[in-house]
């Protein structure tokens, strides 16, 4: 019997998770919150500007979504407490909104028929961390309710760093992800929090934060306070790339590198972690639902232990594509 799911917020992640799992036999949706209205979230489902038009019927009333012969409910509450998801049955609820990261708010689905919460985010105060391939093993139904799927950086870097640290040893490092622009940003200059990001997405590279580097101990736990980093946001509607370099506690070469990379991608990290000899760019990757794709012809070793690799992500399919095997992987331990 198929998991059903709700989704609170409609937005790039939400729309998206949904994409990924229309036809899937294990995840049944059954609702979207959002405050925006059933017909103009059904056009945004339809219609999309990065990843191209559905090809399955969308319609909507005031109240649903029709994908196909699949109806969705939509509703429109501010506060989740209010949400009445057990009218649909829901089990598991994506929250996706951005603004229910902490797991106070998040805890508010749970009620009911829902028994766990994804927020598709970093999360403050979740029960737990998860990383598919990295550390999923940690996860345990009967304690963990909230649970954050990090962020699309995260998903990136952690595999990355996991192959390098079990075979090498990390000793310290610093990555930058070269990121598209998102929504939190603004077409033409507009007041923000972080002045950088106050500027026009599309005509600057905008140096900025990222907490990636930061939380990966919340996966990795023996790479705590070893990682820093900084984003920098380019005028690119998809895709992103994590420039990570190390240095490591064993001697190593590039081709060393990159067999240890081949093996996690046909083993351990298999649909997790790719890697990609060709000579692409970053449009060669849009619609890829892996998490991390290593571009092999780009790693570097200097002096034996400074190690420099690079792994594409589409940071929107990629990691909603995370999201849907997140749920799955749930709903197989047990509610």
């Amino acid at each position: 019997m198929a998991i059903k799911v709700g989704i609170n917020g409609f937005g790039r992640i939400g729309r998206n998770v949904v994409r990924t799992a229309l036809n899937h036999p294990n995840i049944e949706f059954v609702a979207v919150n959002d405050l925006t209205d059933a017909k103009t979230l059904a056009h945004l489902l339809k219609y999309d500007s990065v990843l191209g038009n559905l090809k399955e019927d969308v319609t909507a009333t005031d109240s649903t979504i029709s994908i196909g012969n699949k109806k969705i409910k939509v509703f429109a509450e501010k506060d989740p407490g209010n949400l009445n998801w057990e009218s649909v049955g829901a089990q598991i609820v994506v929250e996706s909104t951005g603004r229910f990261t902490e797991a106070e708010g998040a805890r508010k689905h749970l009620r009911g028929s829902v028994k766990k919460v994804v927020i598709s985010a970093p999360a403050k105060n979740e029960d737990i961390t998860i990383v598919l391939g990295v550390n999923e093993n940690k996860y345990d139904p009967a304690k963990h309710h909230i649970v954050s799927n990090a962020s699309c950086t995260t998903n990136c870097l952690a595999p990355l760093a996991k192959v390098v640290h079990d075979k090498f040893t990390i000793q310290s490092g610093t990555m930058t992800t070269i990121h598209s622009y998102t929504n939190d940003q603004v077409i033409l200059d507009f007041p923000h929090k972080d002045l950088r990001r106050a500027r026009a997405a599309a005509l600057s590279m905008i140096p900025t934060s990222t907490g990636a580097a930061k939380a990966l101990h919340l996966v990795i736990p023996e790479l705590k306070g070893k990682l820093d980093g900084f984003a920098m946001r380019v005028p690119t509607p998809n895709v992103s790339v994590v420039d990570l370099v190390v240095f490591t506690e064993k001697k190593t070469t590039a081709e060393e590198v990159n067999a240890a990379f081949k093996a996690a991608e046909s083993g351990s990290l298999k649909g997790i972690l790719g890697v990609e000899d060709g000579e692409l760019v970053s449009m060669d990757f849009r619609g890829d639902s892996r998490s991390s794709i290593v571009d092999s012809p780009m790693t570097r070793v200097v002096n034996g232990n400074c190690v420099k690799v690079i792994s594409w992500y589409d940071n929107e399919w990629g990691y909603s594509c995370r999201v849907r095997d997140l749920i799955e992987f749930m709903a197989k331990k047990g509610l």
